[in-house]
């Protein structure tokens, strides 16, 4: 999947931005649910080129960031647009890199994790909240399925799609199958999260937040 989306660099940021509905809002709006304390560290998951970023660090500069993600171009890109910030940056998959135990004062994904099953996230989940301090949360802006049936159809779109193409189960392949909220706070409620509320949200986006 880090293939796909290096391919795409050139690209992503006017696609992610003009292409995607009300995009540049929630990323504004994202950025301002973050810590504003200063030296406050938070742990980005699939952060691409930092759009969140962009929006995070002229209203917090001295906040020191965790980025994840599978794309090594997208990570350079991000690097060299906020050389002068506190940013470690880490190429892999969130499901394998370690977070460590109460280290962030929240985390932070947007669009990035409507590729996976509740059964797939719970995991991370459970990874993501012990990482998170005693008063931490995570914010999370995605879009989701409208229905269950809209749910049950990519994901079954995305396993005859790896079966024509004779892709393993267990290897990634760029398709969106996004659960619906219902299951997605669900699946946060059974990782351990003691509370998820929605913040806000735009057409199938939403902003929700999960308190450790």
């Amino acid at each position: 999947m880090g293939e796909f989306f290096d391919k795409r660099l050139e690209e992503y940021e006017e696609h992610q931005l003009n292409c995607i509905e009300s995009a540049r809002e929630f990323y504004k709006y994202t950025a301002k649910c973050l810590p504003m304390h200063s030296g406050c560290r938070v742990i980005d998951l699939g952060c691409g080129t930092g759009l969140e970023l962009d929006e995070y660090f002229p209203l917090n500069p001295s906040a020191k960031v965790t980025g994840i993600d599978l794309a090594s171009g997208m990570l350079n890109r991000l690097r060299e647009k906020h050389s002068d910030k506190k940013l470690t940056l880490t190429l892999g998959s969130y499901f394998d890199v370690p977070f460590g135990i109460e280290q962030f004062d929240a985390a932070v994904s947007v669009e990035s994790l409507h590729h996976f099953t509740a059964d797939e996230k719970r995991p991370l989940y459970q990874k993501l909240q012990k990482s998170l301090k005693t008063d931490g949360y995570f914010i999370l802006t995605d879009y989701f399925s409208l229905s269950d049936e809209e749910e049950v159809f990519h994901r079954k779109e995305l396993l005859c799609l790896k079966a024509e193409q004779d892709i393993k189960d267990n290897e990634l392949y760029h398709y969106d199958t996004p659960l619906t909220v219902h299951h997605e706070i669900e699946c946060l409620l059974s990782a351990g999260f003691s509370s998820v509320e929605i913040l806000n949200h735009w057409g199938a986006t939403y902003t929700i937040k999960a308190i450790r």
